[in-house]
C-alpha cells in the first residue's frame, strides 16, 4: 500500500512543477485584454497576473472583470511606474510562490503577441526549461514600417557590438522566464523599457542562458496606441544601452 502512495505524491510533485504563469503589464487596457485572458487559459498556463500599472479610472472596469476569471490575479499599482515595475511586482508575487511554479511568461496586454505564439513560445520550454527564452517577431511583416525594421536591427547591432552576443530581437515583451531567475531579476535596474535591455544584460553576466525561438509576424494596428514600449525610438533604446555600459559594474546583477 505504501508504494502506490509514493507513486502519487511524486506524479503530484511533478505535475506542480511544470505550473506557467503568465504576467500581463497593463495601463490603460482594452476590453479584448478579457478575451485573451480566456484564450490563454485554454493553453498550458496555469495562472495570469496582470498588473494594473496605474491605469486611469475609466479603465476600471475592465480590471474588475479580469478579477472575475478564476485563475487570473491583479495587482494593483497606485500611479503609473512602467513596464520594468510591473514585472518586478509580478516576478515577486510568483517568487512568494515559487513551490507551485516553473516558470512565468510575460505577454503584452494590447493583442502584440497571437495565442499561437505564446503556445509556440510554451512548446520550446520543453527544449529549454532553464534560463530566458525570447519570442523574436518577424519585422518583415506588412505591418511592420521601414522605421521599425531598421530600429529593431540598429538595437540588436549595437547591442552585439557592447556585449559580443547576437540577439536579433532584444525589445520582444514575449518572454519565458525560468523560476530561478528570478531573484536576480527583482534587482535589475530599470523601471520602464531600459528593463527589457536590462534584463538581458544582467543575463549575459551571469552566464543565464539565453535562447530565441521565431514567432509570427509584427503586429501593430492602425490608429492603436502602445502602452508599453516594445516598439520605441531605436535612438533611445541606443543612448541607454550605452549608458549603462558605461557605468561601473553592479554586483547584485
Amino acid at each position: 500500500m505504501h508504494l502506490p502512495t509514493f507513486h502519487f505524491n511524486a506524479v503530484r510533485r511533478i505535475e506542480i512543477m511544470k505550473n506557467i504563469a503568465a504576467i500581463i503589464p497593463a495601463f490603460n487596457p482594452q476590453s479584448s485584454l478579457i478575451t485573451y485572458v480566456h484564450q490563454l487559459l485554454t493553453t498550458t498556463i496555469s495562472q495570469i497576473i496582470i498588473v494594473n500599472d496605474g491605469s486611469d479610472d475609466k479603465y476600471a472596469n475592465i480590471f474588475e472583470e479580469l478579477k472575475s476569471i478564476n485563475c487570473c490575479r491583479v495587482l494593483e499599482h497606485d500611479k503609473n511606474i512602467g513596464k520594468g515595475g510591473a514585472l518586478k511586482t509580478a516576478f515577486s508575487y510568483i517568487w512568494s510562490q515559487k513551490s507551485q511554479f516553473q516558470g512565468v511568461i510575460t505577454v503584452g496586454a494590447h493583442n502584440q503577441h497571437t495565442v499561437q505564439d505564446v503556445k509556440l513560445v510554451l512548446t520550446m520550454t520543453k527544449v529549454f526549461s532553464e534560463g530566458i527564452v525570447l519570442g523574436v517577431r518577424n519585422f518583415h511583416s506588412s505591418d511592420s514600417t521601414l522605421l521599425s525594421y531598421w530600429g529593431n536591427r540598429a538595437t540588436s547591432l549595437f547591442f552585439e557590438l557592447l556585449y559580443h552576443k547576437k540577439l536579433m530581437d532584444t525589445q520582444t515583451g514575449l518572454r519565458y522566464i525560468s523560476i530561478k531567475e528570478l531573484p536576480w531579476l527583482l534587482r535589475v535596474k530599470g523601471a520602464r523599457y531600459d528593463y527589457d535591455t536590462n534584463m538581458l544584460v544582467a543575463a549575459l553576466k551571469r552566464k543565464c542562458p539565453i535562447f530565441e525561438v521565431e514567432i509570427g509576424q509584427l503586429r501593430i494596428k492602425k490608429n492603436t496606441i502602445i502602452q508599453y514600449d516594445e516598439i520605441i525610438n531605436a535612438g533611445t533604446i541606443i543612448t541607454k544601452m550605452l549608458m549603462n555600459y558605461l557605468k561601473p559594474r553592479d554586483n547584485n546583477q
